[in-house]
C-alpha cells in the first residue's frame, strides 16, 4: 500500500526497488500503525506530518520540524553518522501512539512528543495503546542494509 501510495519507491520489471535509511524509517512506521490496510497509507502521511507538542501551525521552519523529519534524521544518522550519534540512536525508543496520533521520541537526554493535538487524552479515558520500538535495532539494520557492518 505505501508503494501504490507512492510514498515508499516501487521496482520495475526483474528490480527491486531501491530503498534509502528514511524510506526504511517509513516502512518501520507503516509497521507500527495500527490501520486497517487500505489506511496505511494515509496514517503513515499523517503521523510524518504530526507537529512537535506545543508549536503553533505557522511557525517559523527552524522550529516546525515534524515527526518525519525526525525519523529521517535518526535514519539519516544510522547509516552514515558517527560511533557516538549512532550509540545515542540506539538508546532511543519509538512510540507509536495508536487510539490517537502522537510519536514520542524518547532518549536520554530528552523526550520529543509530535502530536496531534490531544495530549492528555489517554488519561481521560484510562488507557493508552501504543508500539514501542527500541532503536537499537533500527540502527543495527539500517547499518547492515547501508553500510554492511553492524555497530
Amino acid at each position: 500500500m505505501l508503494t501504490d501510495a507512492g510514498i515508499l519507491p516501487s521496482g520495475s520489471p526483474g528490480k527491486s526497488p531501491e530503498l534509502t535509511p528514511q524510506d526504511v524509517a517509513t516502512l518501520m512506521l507503516g509497521v507500527a500503525v495500527d490501520a486497517p490496510l487500505r489506511a496505511v497509507a494515509d496514517t503513515v502521511r499523517h503521523y510524518r506530518a504530526l507537529r512537535r507538542e506545543g508549536v503553533p501551525e505557522r511557525a517559523p521552519a527552524a522550529i516546525s520540524g515534524t515527526a518525519g523529519d525526525e525519523l529521517d534524521i535518526l535514519a539519516e544518522i544510522a547509516a552514515s553518522g558517527p560511533l557516538d550519534a549512532k550509540a545515542l540512536v540506539a538508546k532511543t525508543i519509538l512510540s507509536v501512539v495508536n487510539n490517537w496520533q502522537e510519536i514520542v521520541l524518547t532518549d536520554t537526554i530528552d523526550v520529543r512528543r509530535f502530536s496531534a493535538g490531544e495530549p492528555g487524552r489517554w488519561q481521560a479515558f484510562g488507557f493508552r495503546r501504543s508500539v514501542e520500538i527500541n532503536l537499537g535495532a533500527f540502527v543495527d539494520v539500517i547499518a547492515e542494509l547501508f553500510a554492511g557492518e553492524t555497530k
